[in-house]
């Protein structure tokens, strides 16, 4: 019975972390669909739906509020990170293919190791560094450095993204150990950057038509449900059984960039995406070999 439960719940996971990569893969066509707007502006949208959705969490379950001794620290460096995850993708996902802005993003949970490293002192083994290093290598044929800085920039400023979501998944892995509520976590990190992008809004904000207000009221919705299936996913199943579903964002974000935008990944583009997901299929091998939930 505990056998079938358990194999129940493990589908329930996978179909979940699917369900969850393809809401961040509509999220993310909703912010290039809306246009031509500050990339600031379109963050706010996606924060402030994702700050009501954990309030009404919050106020439903009547959870009680507590910051844990020592937690504020990580709390505070996990909204400054997440601050630059979440506007290093927005900025990328308006200047480059969605499909190329998703995958530098999901350089995240390789420097999720490094700074597990660096900030929690947690030992790392062998292979999952030379995955991390392996996945860089990766990276640089997604981003494709040259001369023309300009040019490199929004590869660039979404690698820079997923350091950012790299330090503040590390952090909510140290409040999550400090037993802080993740629905708070949530609501404090959006209140954050909503206040973030205030004087962005004040100096230079553009007026928007019903149809691109609209268009950003999904994209925040669709975050959400991503959260939402992200949450659900890891709830019923450990990391090591099923992180290597949340690559399926990378497939669903090319074929959306395909149909809305005829997107098609140039082929240093595919090439790093081979080399980043295989990286992340070794370590989850690994990871499930010996019972690990890293990545």
């Amino acid at each position: 019975m505990e056998e079938i439960q358990g194999t129940r719940n493990l589908k329930k996971g996978i179909a979940s972390l699917i369900f969850s990569s393809f809401s961040f893969a509509l999220m993310a066509m909703f912010v290039h669909l809306a246009g031509d707007i500050p990339f600031v502006q379109k963050a706010f949208f996606r924060n402030i739906v994702a700050f009501f959705v954990a309030l009404s969490v919050i106020l439903k379950n009547q959870t009680k509020i507590v910051v844990p001794k020592g937690s504020f620290k990580y709390l505070i460096t996990r909204c400054i990170a997440g601050a630059v995850g979440v506007f290093g993708n927005f900025y990328a996902l308006d200047r480059i293919p969605i499909a190329d802005a998703t995958i530098l993003n999901k350089m995240a949970p390789f420097f999720t190791v490094l700074f597990s490293l660096i900030i929690l002192g947690e030992k790392v083994k062998l292979l999952p560094f030379m995955c991390v290093a392996g996945a860089f290598v990766g990276a640089i044929f997604v981003i494709k450095p040259s001369a023309n800085v300009i040019q490199s920039l929004p590869a660039i400023v979404a690698f820079l993204g997923g350091v950012g979501a790299g330090v503040a998944y590390t952090c909510v892995r140290k409040l999550s150990s400090l037993k802080m509520t993740g629905a708070f976590i949530v609501l404090f990190f959006s209140a954050f950057t909503c206040l973030l992008s205030v004087p962005s809004l004040i100096l230079d904000f553009t007026p928007m038509t019903l149809k691109q207000t609209l268009i950003l009221i999904g994209a925040g919705l669709a975050a959400a449900g991503g959260q939402f299936g992200v949450t659900t996913a890891y709830y019923n199943a450990p990391a090591r059984d099923i992180s290597v579903y949340d690559y399926s964002q990378i497939l669903f974000s090319a074929i959306l960039g395909y149909i809305a935008f005829r997107q098609i990944p140039d082929f240093y583009s595919l090439i790093g995406y081979i080399i980043i997901i295989s990286m992340a299929i070794i370590v989850f091998i690994y990871n499930k070999k010996h019972n690990l939930d890293s990545l």
